[in-house]
């Protein structure tokens, strides 16, 4: 995702700001983390753009772009090269150890472009220091990725990425060092069940996809806690394949067929925790349109009044209030009438 702006982003000094105190606290937004998608950089301009929307639309807002390198360039590299499991645990780490993020001290919101969408709901399955509210995702690949996408004429990292595949996407090494490897999935083009391969050696979306035989409640339990996980697919994109993924669908790449997340197994079973999200109005499908990260303004503009900003009171708590009005207007009535007697 690249995304022109002109505002400078926080220096590296100042990477994990800490939130000012503020006498109306539940008024103040919850800090918002952004985990941006292949090729960018956690200082790039568009992130800048996307961070002063965010304020823009709810003052106070206190964004970090996460990064797993403090050097821009490095930190794009990464989005090719290096393992997921050890980039989340060192993110889980650094919020986690930061009283403006920890949750200990607040919830927070995150904001996921393609493949730091899934990135960030690994984030939230297994890091136990935060507690997201909203998870919003754009043009990702939750169901992983049944094709590479194709490299620019002069993305010599993209290339190295690729080449280091060489037809061994679940190669111990590849599996270790390679990102994108991490979350493509392998599927039996006559049963469109997952390999035994893919099963057994993908570092990443098989395990928080809980695919497995043996699954990890804590991943279900905690992904079940958000308030909300909005999912956006871009109508025209044609880099995410199939960019039904982004919903968690499953595509047979010969039939074509697609089959819906809550016709599948994951949904069905409720391995993390989706069927429950969906059951208490969590779970959200939206369609973009234009190509892969092809954002307006518009949309995001929508995404962030309807998930981002200030604490809510949930719906109990609304009708929690509402009850107990009713009951003190009640109880004043009949003091009145007794006052009349």
């Amino acid at each position: 995702m690249r995304l022109s702006t002109t505002l400078p982003l926080l220096p590296l000094a100042a990477a994990l700001p800490t939130a000012h105190p503020d006498a109306n606290a539940n008024a103040k937004p919850l800090p918002l983390i952004i985990w941006h998608g292949l090729g960018d950089r956690y200082d790039a301009d568009g992130l800048a753009d996307v961070a002063a929307l965010a304020n823009e639309l709810h003052p106070g807002t206190l964004v970090y772009p996460i990064r797993v390198a403090s050097d821009g360039s490095a930190d794009s590299r990464a989005t090719f090269f290096g393992n997921l499991t050890t980039q989340i645990n060192d993110v889980c780490t650094t919020l986690s150890s930061n009283t403006s993020f920890s949750a200990n001290n607040t919830r927070i919101d995150a904001l996921g472009f393609s493949q730091g969408g899934q990135f960030l709901r690994g984030l939230v399955e297994r890091c136990p220091g935060i507690e997201v509210r909203s998870l919003v995702t754009f043009g990702s690949q939750h169901n992983g990725i049944a094709k590479f996408q194709n490299c620019g004429t002069w993305d010599l990292v993209c290339k190295g990425a690729m080449a280091a595949i060489k037809g061994n996407a679940f190669g111990d090494w590849v599996q270790g060092n390679i990102i994108p490897a991490q979350y493509y999935k392998e599927v039996n083009a006559t049963t469109g069940n997952p390999t035994s391969e893919y099963l057994e050696k993908s570092n990443f979306i098989a395990d928080i996809n809980n695919e497995r035989v043996n699954k990890t409640k804590e991943y279900k339990h905690r992904l079940a806690r958000l308030d909300n996980f909005a999912m956006y697919v871009f109508e025209d994109d044609k880099t995410v394949i199939p960019k039904e993924s982004g919903w968690f669908s499953e595509v047979n790449t010969t039939s074509l067929e697609v089959t819906a997340l809550r016709d599948r197994e994951i949904y069905q079973q409720d391995w993390i925790g989706l069927k429950g999200l969906d059951q208490k109005g969590a779970l959200v499908f939206r369609n973009a349109s234009g190509g892969h990260m092809d954002l307006s303004e518009k949309v995001l503009t929508e995404a962030f009044l309807d998930f981002f900003g200030p604490e809510r009171k949930s719906l109990v708590e609304e009708v929690k209030e509402e009850m107990e009005e009713v009951i003190e207007k009640v109880r004043e009535g009949a003091q009145m009438g007794f006052e009349e007697l």
